[in-house]
Order: C-alpha cells, then sequence, then structure tokens
C-alpha cells in the first residue's frame, strides 16, 4: 500500500482542481485515430479508454496531473505498428466520472486494473508520465503478475515509491549524482576518436560540424571540441 500525507497531497494537489474544472464542454472534432469506450471501475465511476488499435503487445498509456488519455493523440499511433495500443483518462478528469477520491494511490492503481479485467488485456505494458508515477507503483505493488513492466516518463519522482519513508521531494532535487567521464588522451587524438568515446559512455555522438554553441555551429579539433562542449554548455545536434 502506498500511504504518506506528502504522498497524498501532492495527488490532492493535481486531482482537486481539475475535478472543479473539467465540467462538459462542447464537443470538438477528434483528429486522432482512436475509438472511445468507457469501463466501469466502481460504483457510479466509469474511466474514459481510447484505443488506438495496433498489433502485439498491449501498452496502456497514462497521463500526467491536469491531463486526459488525448495527450497522447499524436504520440499514441506512432507505436500501432509493433503495440495494441490504449489510453486511460482517471477518474476526476476529462470525459471520466468525477468521483471522490480516497487517501493514498491504490485507488487510483484498483482503477488501473480494474479497466486491464474489463478489458481482458494480458499483461500489458504500462507507461505513466508524471503524477502517473504513483498509478504505476500502485499496480506493480497490488498485483505485479497482471502487467509485464512499467516504463516512468519523468514519473520516478518520491511520491511514487516512497511508502510513506521515502525522501522528500526537496531531498530529491538535492540529490547529487556521479561527475561526468572524462576522455583520455586517446579519446583526443582526433575528432573520430572523440565521437567512438562519446557513443561508449554517453550514448550519442555528434558530427564534426555538430557542435553548436547558442546556435552557431563550430567546426574545429576534437580537443577544441571537448573543451566548449562541456565547460560552455554546447549543445550537440544530429
Amino acid at each position: 500500500m502506498l500511504r504518506g500525507s506528502h504522498l497524498w497531497g501532492a495527488i490532492l494537489t493535481m486531482v482537486l482542481p481539475a475535478a472543479l474544472w473539467a465540467q462538459p464542454s462542447v464537443p470538438w472534432p477528434d483528429p486522432s485515430p482512436h475509438a472511445i469506450r468507457f469501463v466501469t471501475v466502481d460504483q457510479g465511476v466509469r474511466l474514459e479508454v481510447l484505443d488506438w488499435g495496433g498489433q502485439g503487445k498491449p501498452v496502456v498509456l497514462l497521463a500526467g496531473g491536469g491531463d486526459t488519455a488525448h495527450v497522447f493523440d499524436e504520440f499514441a499511433p506512432k507505436l500501432t505498428a509493433n503495440y495494441r495500443v490504449y489510453g486511460i483518462t482517471r477518474r476526476g478528469f476529462g470525459a471520466s466520472s468525477h468521483a471522490r477520491l480516497e487517501p493514498g494511490a491504490d485507488r487510483l492503481g484498483q482503477d488501473v486494473l480494474a479497466v486491464i479485467r474489463g478489458l481482458k488485456l494480458k499483461k500489458p505494458v504500462l507507461v505513466g508520465h508524471s503524477i502517473a508515477g504513483v498509478e504505476l507503483s500502485s499496480v506493480a505493488n497490488l498485483d505485479p503478475k497482471r502487467i509485464a513492466a512499467v516504463i516512468y516518463l519523468e514519473a520516478a519522482y518520491p511520491y511514487a515509491f516512497d511508502l510513506g519513508e521515502g525522501p522528500s521531494m526537496k531531498d530529491f532535487q538535492e540529490a547529487q549524482g556521479p561527475p561526468p567521464p572524462s576522455p583520455g588522451e586517446s579519446d583526443l587524438e582526433s575528432f573520430t576518436a572523440l565521437q567512438k568515446w562519446m557513443r561508449r559512455s554517453m550514448g550519442f555522438g555528434c558530427r564534426r560540424r555538430s557542435f553548436t554553441r547558442n546556435g552557431i555551429r563550430l567546426p574545429m579539433d576534437a580537443r577544441k571540441a571537448f573543451v566548449i562542449f562541456p565547460a560552455h554548455n554546447t549543445l550537440c545536434r544530429s
């Protein structure tokens, strides 16, 4: 069970304003290629579920605070070549029912599980953004065998994991990671060597003329490139 007053405060801050402001409005033309259905998850509570179709393992998208599943209208179709893609609008938002929330994150997690059962999805991958991290962690705790994986998109904040005893958001923001690695002499012998080092240590590489500073392209040798790159917040464009 996910507990803790600061956890509930984070959810409450997001959910209550949306429940107050998310009133019925004039219908709008939705160009995204999805079907819309409603799944009953609790007494008097139905959630809007978008179905973009597709082939393969089911993927369920969970929006961040203040958003509905329609926030994925442009992104979701890009996944349908390899996955069957769904999106859930949580209670209190958009077209979903505006119902009272119980303290804690598990009510939201149970809603997601109810949709999974209602649609008879077999071990879906859950993908959540921002505040949806609490739902991901709740589902993973409540019924881990029901899902294949959880993916946190800027959602791995303390309130998603703390179980009532985790660090505060201030502690999380002030945490210091290890310093970035530095290239060796052999990595600076040529721009090609520097590119290989970048791919090996950072996961990406740049073309010779792709180092930029304030939008200006700077052709340079490997040593000058490395000096400017970390020291002056230079961007690397592909």
